[in-house]
């Protein structure tokens, strides 16, 4: 005879588990594979507009003031803020708009600090792939702002 005791555990039954472990790591992968290149997007999207923020103050630099023609030139170009501006926004709309950014325009700070140093901070709106939709949708934007100077010095 076979003594009476606790009946035997049945095991739990877990048909299933590993499924649902598996779709949480994917949708883990690939939220992290979303943020990745939203910022590498966003990223890129910050140096193009660099780029055209560096040119935009280079051509503003030999912008020579109208000021030079009543008290000539010195070491540098003289500069006034309405050169700056005017040439750095001729250079930046005579430019297309680079990949990634939805819109720009040039900022506040834009001048001269000095009367020789032009300046010029460009701010654009970036677009960023697969989370832009769901970001815009959010009323949520991704706003980008550089800021570029260079001074055109002479030699003696």
């Amino acid at each position: 005879m076979v003594p009476a005791g606790p009946a035997p555990r049945r095991p739990r039954q877990e048909d299933g588990s590993i499924s649902i472990f598996i779709v949480g790591l994917t949708v883990i992968a690939m939220i992290l594979i979303a943020g990745t290149i939203a910022v590498t997007s966003a990223h890129l999207s910050r140096m193009r507009l660099l780029d055209v923020a560096d040119g935009a103050a280079l051509t503003a630099a030999n912008g020579l003031d109208d000021s030079a023609y009543t008290s000539g030139v010195k070491t540098s170009v003289p500069l006034s803020n309405a050169t700056v501006r005017e040439r750095a926004a001729g250079y930046v709309a005579s430019r297309p708009r680079p990949n990634g950014i939805l819109a720009w325009r040039l900022g506040p700070g834009t001048g001269t600090p000095d009367g020789r140093t032009a300046v010029v901070s460009l701010s654009g709106e970036a677009e960023l792939p697969m989370i832009g939709a769901v970001l815009s949708d959010l009323g949520v934007s991704i706003r980008i702002t550089v800021q570029s100077s260079a001074r055109a010095d002479l030699e003696p």
